[in-house]
């Protein structure tokens, strides 16, 4: 498995943010996530988007982080956010996105961030059961879907 970072406008990273989102519409019902990113957030220092390609050259998944301090949708100084953490179906199962977020962890920590917070919904089970094995707790509310009862936000000291 090659993970390397790319921008987040790539095309492999577009093609997988199309399929995470149609994932989102089934799982939710709506027209998939709504939070604003622009592909700057994602450009060193202040994030990383990652791609992993199979031994075929394939995209398979995706993480990136963006950085977030102090502001209005309740992030702290020094937070990293994590956004579109996605595995296509036929490769889920074999630990690949326990290795990204591993690697997201270890940039996020390379580049002084503090946390790692994150927001997933209730309708991701494996997602949760993922960020919580890998020692993300609660944390207060933050981000787009803050006010959602479906959301759940977590976070992990780095």
């Amino acid at each position: 498995m090659d993970i390397r970072p790319v921008p987040f406008d790539h095309p492999d990273a577009v093609k997988l943010n199309d399929e995470v989102q149609a994932e989102y519409h089934v799982r939710y019902g709506d027209g998939g996530d709504a939070t604003p990113l622009d592909p700057a957030d994602f450009r060193p220092p202040n994030g990383v988007y990652l791609i992993a390609y199979d031994e075929d050259g394939t995209p398979v998944a995706t993480g990136g982080w963006r950085s977030q301090d102090r502001n209005a949708e309740g992030n702290e100084d020094g937070d990293a956010e994590l956004k579109r953490m996605y595995v296509i179906e036929r490769m889920r199962g074999r630990g690949l996105a326990r290795r990204i977020l591993a690697t997201l962890e270890e940039d996020a920590r390379a580049a002084g961030r503090l946390r790692m917070v994150l927001e997933t919904g209730d309708q991701q089970p494996e997602a949760v059961a993922l960020y919580a094995s890998s020692g993300y707790e609660p944390c207060a509310k933050f981000g787009y879907y803050r006010e959602y009862d479906s959301s759940i936000c977590l976070a992990k000291r780095l």
